[in-house]
């Protein structure tokens, strides 16, 4: 079998000739057809006038993603043409870049790699610092907004090459850092310059070129703040509220499916072509985002995965998918137990909201079973349901027991001709209008259900009865 043509992958090392390693200098000669990512590089001499160079291909591409993808085509392709080339690269290999990565995952040609000097080697010696020990990071400038969002630092942002670039990263902070960044520039050759900058001075102080890196030592606050105080926010809701407490995945399922479909009526009242509607679903997404970190941070207690990782996971699933393109603060926590929690919840949520119900809100599209459900935990709130809820036999003491005594209700009224769905929704209404007159009795009467007492709650219900056994 004819082998692969190969594309042998070096370095270039992080600034002068000198810092090339001897081995890649050897490579270098065994060479004929040598290609080069870029000229702009000090070392890229070494590889002699004949070098083809990829220079042209970001003058004429509208993308970083664009100019990557077309190098390694014609690299690609060049080796099917001359069987063995070189291809050198700034610095190492697999230290952002983006071309290397490419290779490597195709299977139309044979890699090799060889590794040389990184410039972040010589940023650890000129900031005197040990990467490992203290955890920097390592944050390339152009995805700076979104790879470092939540990030506190220690960071080290490279490839800061533009003024733009420059401008774009200082905007991305909410809170300056109080300490002093140092800005690395041409690390390797003899013009290297450091200086120590406070962050207001960098867009006026930093004249940014491809050889550009700063050192952030702390952030004050993370980037994509907003969204960091929410998570924070849920963190300590998870720890002191009683309620959220004691939640589990399962136990959220009937919650995550409401707020969805509460987004889903939400899309249906907005209007696409005067935006009325915008306030509604803004809120419904939150409530709806809600759950997915709630549902991030029980599996972050748990220690199997967080936020970060969920996000890192559809961006990157998102990526492959698509190859061609690539409490309120006056409030303190309640800590009697659960039910007192979820009172309050819906008191505050039926003053907030001004409904005159707390079974007002509930989405007339959720399915029967969930809407009964939904129906009994609000109406709980307000202590009206009666203690005997259920009269058909022995109490299920499973999920699966009472899976199966729904099963054989539903399976019992098909063969009897009725309908579930039907059947349950009825039965919904007539229990939601029994909960509402009594509400509306309690208002006439100057009665907050939410603190009245048994003796009250107990009165109004057998006169709502009454009301309905008269009707």
């Amino acid at each position: 079998m004819k082998p692969l043509p190969k594309v042998t992958v070096i370095g270039l090392g992080p600034g002068e000739p000198s810092f090339c390693s001897a081995k890649n200098l050897e490579l270098i000669e065994e060479h004929e057809f040598r290609y080069v990512r870029t000229t702009r590089h000090p070392s890229s001499c070494l590889l002699g006038p004949n070098v083809v160079s990829f220079d042209y291909i970001y003058e004429s591409s509208d993308s970083f993603d664009e100019v990557y993808v077309t190098i390694v085509e014609e690299l690609i392709a060049a080796a099917k043409k001359n069987q063995n080339i070189l291809y050198a690269v700034p610095g190492s290999p697999f230290l952002a870049e983006r071309t290397v990565q490419l290779l490597t995952e195709q299977t139309e040609v044979e890699i090799e790699v060889f590794p040389c000097l990184s410039f972040v080697d010589l940023a650890w010696s000129c900031l005197k610092i040990d990467p490992m020990e203290i955890g920097v990071r390592i944050v390339d400038a152009h995805r700076f907004a979104t790879e470092a969002a939540g990030d506190r630092g220690p960071l080290l942002v490279t490839q800061i090459d533009s003024r733009e670039i420059l401008a774009d990263i200082v905007a991305a902070v909410d809170s300056p850092p109080t300490q002093p960044v140092t800005i690395l520039q041409r690390l390797g050759l003899e013009d290297e310059k450091m200086q120590e900058l406070q962050w207001e001075d960098l867009i006026e102080k930093v004249e940014p070129d491809h050889l550009t890196s700063c050192f952030i030592p702390h952030l004050e606050s993370p980037i994509a703040s907003e969204l960091q105080k929410f998570v924070d926010l849920v963190g300590v809701l998870r720890l002191q509220c009683p309620w959220d407490s004691e939640q589990t995945h399962s136990s959220l399922t009937s919650h995550l499916l409401e707020e969805t479909y509460e987004v889903l009526e939400a899309i249906e009242n907005f209007n696409e072509e005067t935006g009325e509607g915008s306030e509604d679903l803004e809120e419904e997404l939150g409530d709806l985002l809600f759950q997915i970190v709630f549902h991030s941070r029980i599996a972050a207690d748990d220690a199997r995965f967080d936020l970060a990782d969920v996000t890192k996971g559809i961006y990157e699933k998102l990526r492959r998918r698509h190859p061609r393109i690539f409490a309120s603060e006056q409030d303190s926590p309640l800590r009697d137990n659960p039910d007192s929690a979820h009172k309050r919840w819906e008191e505050l949520k039926k003053e907030e909201k001004k409904r005159s119900s707390v079974l007002d809100g509930i989405p007339d599209a959720l399915p029967a079973l969930a809407y009964a459900q939904k129906v009994f935990e609000k109406s709980k709130t307000l202590d009206l349901l009666d203690e005997k809820t259920y009269t058909g036999g022995p109490l299920p003491e499973t999920d699966e027991e009472l899976g199966n005594i729904l099963l054989d209700l539903v399976f019992w009224a098909a063969k009897n001709n009725f309908e579930a769905e039907r059947a349950l929704r009825i039965a919904n209404s007539k229990f939601v209008a029994f909960i509402k007159n009594i509400e509306a009795l309690a208002e006439t009467r100057d009665v907050d259900l939410f603190s009245a007492d048994g003796h009250t709650k107990k009165e109004l219900k057998a006169e709502i009865r009454n009301r309905d056994f008269t009707d």
